[in-house]
This record gives structure tokens, sequence and C-alpha cells, in this order.
């Protein structure tokens, strides 16, 4: 259920607030339309793990004194729901990037595609793709691999709490994925089609959960600028 506000006071003194972002918008764009709802007020606003652009769902808010909390709410565990594509790669591993290598999915099996699961369960190490927010040397990787560049990856420690095929009508597989802070869920499609001697990339993605948030409690970006607005206009009172 979302939370009701009476007061832009509220704001100011820190609020936790979960937003559905919508496809194709930055994390920074959710932020940003935020803030300058809060205008002319000045007022922090983070968000506590970003999404890439392609994917939708849970994203979680933070104004006045609770962004000092962004790195624990940030820090806990995600639930992801989504579908990666069989028999070709992307060098963005999702749909970024047009698809360069083809393979031949015939052989590919539903018992194949389950068992191949269990590898990627548990503690587990993955490269975060080239086209990711990563910061190298102060710039982010998207922004090197977009050039051309050569970029370093370098091994991540992650955890797979649960990772299950949910629809399987080939070329396209549904999952649904539990896991720890930092897992990139298109680099996991990628090792996964990798591990067949295949291809994959991820092709839908959408954030349920966050710690104990879900993304059904969440307000549509535009929902919440408008009650923010509404909220300041009709109390006219200042935020310090």
């Amino acid at each position: 259920m979302k939370k009701i506000y009476t007061h832009i006071q509220e704001f100011a003194e820190g609020q936790l607030l979960l937003v559905n972002k919508p496809y194709k918008w930055t994390s920074f764009d959710v932020v940003g339309k935020i803030r300058n709802a809060f205008k002319p007020l000045k007022l922090k606003v983070g968000h506590a793990g970003t999404l890439d652009p392609l994917a939708t769902g849970l994203l979680i808010i933070c104004t006045g004194k609770m962004t000092k909390q962004i790195d624990t709410f940030q820090a806990e565990e995600k639930e992801y729901t989504g579908t990666m594509t069989l028999g070709a790669t992307t060098a963005s591993y999702d749909m970024e990037t047009e698809p360069d290598n083809k393979f031949d999915i015939s052989q590919l099996t539903e018992e194949k595609l389950r068992n191949n699961c269990k590898q990627f369960t548990g503690d587990i190490q993955q490269y975060p793709p080239a086209h990711s927010a990563i910061k190298v040397d102060g710039e982010r990787l998207y922004e090197k691999a977009r050039r051309g560049e050569d970029v370093e990856l370098r091994l991540r420690n992650v955890t797979i709490t649960e990772f299950e095929l949910t629809r399987i009508e080939l070329p396209e597989v549904d999952f649904r994925v539990v896991c720890s802070k930092g897992t990139y869920i298109r680099s996991l499609v990628n090792d996964f089609g990798a591990a067949l001697n295949n291809g994959a990339y991820l092709s839908r993605l959408r954030r349920t959960r966050s710690g104990n948030f879900q993304v059904a409690d969440a307000w549509e970006v535009m929902e919440l600028v408008t009650m923010i607005r509404e909220l300041k206009t009709g109390d006219g009172a200042p935020v310090e």
C-alpha cells in the first residue's frame, strides 16, 4: 500500500519512496523528475540500487535525512523477473545493442535449461557487462565501451539465492531470480547461454522486490510528482 503524505515537511525530515521505474528511463531520470517537483525548495534526493534504462520496476528513492541510509537499503537482497532470448549474444548483454553471434538452439531441451540453473545458484563469480555504470578512473564503463575502447573487467563475488525458469518457449525463456547486491542479471543471462555452449541476452527485466519492499506498493513517477506538487501548493510553507 502506498504511503499517504499530508505535509511537505515530511520529505525534508526524511522519507523512503517506492517508485515503479518506467521503461527506457534511467534511475537518474527518476531522481531528477522527483527533485524538480520540490523546486524551488532545496531538498536532497537520491536512489538506492540503480536499474538499467531497459529495466523496469522497484526503485527506492530517499529524501532529506533518509538519504544517509541509502547504502543500507542498497545492500538488501533483490528479486527480479525477466526474459532471456537464447540463440544469440549482444555486446551489452541486453537489447541496447544488436545481436552479433548467433547459435543453433534446436538441441536445447527443457531438461538442459533447468539443469543449467543449478550451477548459477549459490555463491558465484561474474564479470560485469562492459556496458555498465561502474566507474573506472572516474568514467562510466559504458562510455568507454560506446567509444569502442577496451574495458578491463574484474570478477565480482555475488550470491544467487533462487534462480528458476517460469516459462520456456524458445527462443524465449522467462525466469525469476533472488540475488545479492551487485548482481548483474545481464551477466547472469550471458553466462547462462555460454554454459550451454550457446548464447543468450536479456530481453526484459523487472525488479519486483528489494529487501521487504515490493513493487506492488510503488508509486508511478508522474503520480508521485503530482502528489508532491499538490502538497507544496496547498501547504505553501517553505522547507529550510
